[in-house]
């Protein structure tokens, strides 16, 4: 794999994460947009968002005054490539 493994089953093995990736895979959103869907602190979604990005499962472009966040599915089909290889199929 191309990236840490580590840090992509860091990233992966908390629920939180795992919310963002799944509104991420309906598009492109914001911070704000983010931390609207759950009960933290601006402060805490940054810090998922860093951990997804130090993990290359999300990106993120700048807009005007915006940070926008968006899924990358590349990284999430190494790692099935690399669960399918190690189930032996």
């Amino acid at each position: 794999m191309t990236l840490g493994l580590n840090d992509t089953m860091k990233a992966l093995s908390d629920p939180t994460r795992r919310a963002i990736l799944n509104l991420l895979k309906e598009g492109d959103k914001s911070a704000g947009e983010i931390g609207e869907n759950f009960d933290m602190t601006a402060a805490t979604v940054s810090h998922h968002l860093s951990t997804l990005k130090k993990a290359g499962l999300v990106s993120e472009s700048k807009e005007k005054n915006f940070v926008y966040y968006s899924l990358n599915a590349s990284v999430l089909e190494e790692v099935l490539l690399w669960v399918k290889e190690l189930r032996g199929k």
